[in-house]
């Protein structure tokens, strides 16, 4: 199978929310468009309201603390701001986030899904020009679906792509394949980013995505199988351009 790009996944509010695209346009040192554009700071975070740039995701409501932050998916306008979420267990909400009333309505409506006895969820933030990803630097995270089934094979179960919270998933490599391109440039379509290294993953991993549980031991498996607890690899955009699914994928 000719490597090609397979899937594009945003998450408009960290970790609260999977969202696929048929289509997205990169552009050169920024990380995916409306990617954790938004994230929700609990009442333990030193900064409150208006963090000065990137802050760490200690201090953020996040899948490593809550499962059922795992099951939240969503639907984003840009053009309008209205963010859908919908939860197995919870009605869907439409709100726009951003604006006063859309920020206490997203937190009420995640407060159910935080675990009693932690911080509260109590302010949406953002930073312009800045993602409030797990690093500060203008990344987008590229994954392997051979990877994904490789692992789920030893696991003996199938693993849902929502467990990794990755941007672009290729398929058409041999499992692993991605931790070969670190250093390395690569296109995809008309763009072209370069490989920085390979991320370590958390327990949010081991939250099933449809049920909002922990399931599975996928960091146990990782280390078990091959001796790391890494999935994926993080890449900047040193070209940018329009990409969508079905895409070449180069070295």
């Amino acid at each position: 199978m000719t490597p090609h790009l397979a899937r594009i996944i945003r998450h408009p509010v960290k970790s609260a929310g999977f969202e696929e695209l048929a289509t997205v346009t990169l552009e050169a040192g920024r990380a995916l468009p409306w990617d954790r554009h938004w994230a929700v700071a609990h009442a333990g975070a030193p900064f409150g309201a208006h963090p000065d740039g990137w802050a760490s995701k200690l201090h953020f409501l996040r899948g490593w603390a809550s499962a059922d932050l795992m099951a939240v998916s969503c639907t984003f306008d840009p053009s309008g701001g209205a963010l859908t979420l919908r939860h197995p267990r919870a009605e869907a909400v439409t709100l726009h986030p951003g604006t006063a009333e859309g920020n206490a309505r997203l937190i009420d409506w995640l407060r159910p899904f935080w675990p009693e006895g932690r911080p509260e969820p109590a302010h949406v933030v953002r930073v312009p020009g800045q993602a409030m990803t797990d690093t500060p630097d203008p990344w987008v995270s590229i994954l392997n679906l051979a990877s994904n089934r490789a692992l789920g094979q030893r696991m003996g179960r199938d693993l849902s792509i929502r467990r990794w919270r990755g941007n672009l998933w290729l398929d058409g490599l041999a499992p692993w394949e991605e931790f070969d391109l670190v250093g390395r440039e690569i296109a995809i379509g008309p763009v072209r980013l370069r490989v920085e290294e390979r991320i370590t993953r958390c327990r949010a991993t081991a939250a099933n995505p449809e049920t909002g549980r922990f399931d599975a031991d996928t960091l146990g498996a990782l280390e078990a199988g091959w001796g790391h607890e890494d999935f994926g690899v993080y890449a900047r955009v040193t070209e940018g351009g329009t990409i969508r699914p079905g895409d070449p994928v180069t070295a």
